[in-house]
């Protein structure tokens, strides 16, 4: 019984040590070489910090330096969390000051960016300054890791969070095993394939992607993120590279569509493509589908608070333009309740509830924030027997006469936007309490143009430019809201709160 994801790494080195193991650009290394890069960071980790089940932050774009460095983190019994180089040195330092990281490991360069908010209790592991000798063996490590169990924590994922600092979520290795052991068997991953990486080191797709590295040996190519405006590299890489396998977020996919490039660059060589983190369009979807007969396509759905994904939904008949792609049926070992607004269970067709969790797939909870963690994770309202906790997803979703499960919408602000998790209250906080560009305001997302607006009251009526200056120097770009209106007045409840409710069908019913 394997407990930990450097049980599977271990095998893989024996077996795999040979082959390419990540290939970024023009450089590549073998599993041996990033095995041996890996322990040397590791060891460097253990000498200046001791701890075991602690946060390790990583600050380093990705790379194969930023993948041996994970790995690193896991041999050392601790947990990583990797910081997006792009966000605001703002969001960084709030990060750091709510989990509290034992030691960030990073490279001299973005050691000196992020010197000025570097607490003064977080060991710096700088790569460039790690004599690669005397680096212990294997054995050295897993005596380290005989004491942990599987239950202990693998990485933390940050995501927005309504008062403006975002919450980690903590997941464990046997959540990831789970995972692991029904995707391996039912899509038969093995050292052959081939995978074409484009997801940030801050995503919980990139997590799995390693995963397919440690256990099965497979090649990590590194899709660089400037290809996303020139996705016509992008594929050109991949078909250079024999891709087989792809697990990407939809907005890329739908461009890709539109600019009809697979029919310009074949890709005759992938073989599995599975796609998470919002909607896919049908219609671009099929696109997809009738250019690639040779693949098969599943649809995943989970929040970060699910390791990677609870539902998924293998698309094996057609699906006219018009009709969502559903989001299928729940993973082994994983339930899937839909609860109506008196928490009763909802089985008849058609009728529209919110998807709870339950099950080994779980998150731990929120670092550092049992406040959050414990209005999220809930105990089972149809259960009143024993303690049973269950996520409430807040998503909405309702069962088609199929028996497949739909995603229809979100229950209240949370939004997946070019793949990512995003509160709008985030967005909200930033703009009227932290920057104070305005009296106040009510952000909301037309989910069909996948446009986040923000309507504001103010003495002053600010450009888009201006917008955008000043809440880019808090927020990831990503975050930054498209369009911007003013107001005299924002509409209220009888409450006299804002009416978020107008203003979300204004968008989304004008279209």
């Amino acid at each position: 019984m394997r407990i930990n994801l450097i049980e599977y790494f271990q095998e893989v080195i024996k077996e795999y040590g040979h082959r390419i193991a990540i290939i970024e650009g023009k450089e590549s290394i073998s599993y041996t070489d990033l095995d041996r890069k890996a322990r040397t960071v590791a060891n460097m980790l253990v000498e200046k910090c001791s701890c075991k089940n602690c946060p390790v932050a990583l600050y380093l774009p990705k790379s194969i330096e930023s993948v041996y460095s994970d790995i690193a983190i896991t041999y050392s019994g601790n947990a990583y969390m990797n910081l997006d180089v792009k966000n605001p040195l703002e969001r960084i330092s709030n990060i750091l000051s709510l989990i509290q990281p034992k030691a960030i490991i990073t490279d001299t360069a973005y050691a000196e960016k992020i010197s000025g908010i570097l607490p003064e209790e977080i060991r710096l592991i700088n790569i460039d300054d790690i004599p690669d000798e005397n680096v212990p063996d294997a054995s050295f490590f897993m005596e380290r890791l005989s004491t942990l169990i599987d239950t202990d924590p693998y990485c933390i994922i940050n995501t927005s969070g309504s008062t403006g600092t975002p919450k980690g979520v903590v997941l464990n290795h046997r959540s990831f095993i789970d995972f692991m052991s029904q995707t391996f068997d039912e899509y038969g991953f093995t050292c052959d394939d081939v995978i074409g990486s484009l997801s940030p080191l801050v995503f919980d797709i990139y997590s799995y992607e390693l995963c397919i590295m440690m256990a099965k040996g497979a090649t990590m190519v590194v899709i660089p993120d400037a290809y996303s405006a020139f996705p016509v590299k992008m594929l050109d890489l991949m078909r250079l590279h024999k891709v087989t396998y792809i697990f990407w977020v939809p907005t890329i996919m739908v461009n890709i569509a539109n600019m009809n490039l697979l029919s310009q660059v074949p890709l005759s060589d992938l073989r599995l493509v599975w796609f998470a983190g919002e909607v896919f369009p049908t219609k671009q979807f099929n696109i997809w589908r009738r250019s690639l007969p040779q693949t098969k396509f599943a649809n995943f759905y989970g929040p970060i608070e699910i390791t990677l994904d609870c539902v998924y939904y293998n698309i094996e008949r057609e699906i006219a333009d018009d009709e969502p792609i559903p989001i299928g049926r729940a993973f082994r070992n994983t339930d899937i309740i839909i609860l109506d607004d008196q928490d009763a269970r909802i089985t008849e067709p058609g009728r529209e509830g919110e998807l709870c969790v339950r099950g080994t797939s779980l998150a731990m909870g929120y670092y550092n924030n049992p406040e959050k963690t414990a209005a999220a994770f809930v105990q089972n309202p149809l259960n009143r027997s024993y303690p049973e906790i269950i996520y409430r997803t807040g998503d909405m979703v309702y069962i088609n006469d199929r028996g497949e499960i739909v995603f229809k919408g979100r229950k209240d602000t949370l939004i997946k936007h070019m793949g990512y998790r995003i509160e709008l209250g985030e967005i909200e906080h930033v703009i009227i309490n932290t920057l104070k560009l305005v009296s106040n305001g009510c952000v909301v997302y037309n989910h069909q143009k996948k446009e986040i607006i923000l309507f504001y009251e103010s003495e002053n009526e600010l450009s888009p430019a201006e917008f955008r200056k000043s809440i880019g120097t808090s927020l990831p770009k990503y975050m930054i809201p498209l369009k911007y209106i003013r107001l005299e007045e924002l509409k209220r409840n009888t409450n006299g709160k804002i009416d978020r409710l107008y203003y979300n069908n204004l968008v989304n019913e004008t279209n």
